[in-house]
């Protein structure tokens, strides 16, 4: 199953500069994680927020919900999902 993954962080404005470059650090570390899992396949910043647009390939919602979860800044997210496939005038042959 592929997902397209947007994320977008709200930082609470309570937070320090020290709290913020720790969390964000973990938040590296983690994702770089599953990248390296190959379950996490793309990750684009989205210009001028702090967002992301990322596509991930797992075998089920439940372990979608697991890596999106793991992830340090997930309290502080909102988060949308969409699943996508193949379209069948696409001339690519495969998804990813």
């Amino acid at each position: 199953m592929v997902y397209v993954v947007e994320m977008d962080v709200h930082i609470p404005e309570t937070w320090s500069e020290e709290k913020l470059a720790d969390i964000t650090a973990k938040e590296k570390e983690c994702s770089q994680k599953w990248q390296s899992s190959g379950k996490w396949k793309h990750l684009w910043r989205v210009a001028g927020r702090f967002s992301n647009i990322s596509v991930l390939e797992v075998d089920s919602p439940e372990e979608l919900h697991q890596i999106i979860s793991s992830l340090p800044l997930f309290p502080y997210m909102n988060i949308k999902v969409t699943s996508i496939c193949k379209h069948p005038n696409a001339i690519r042959q495969t998804l990813l």
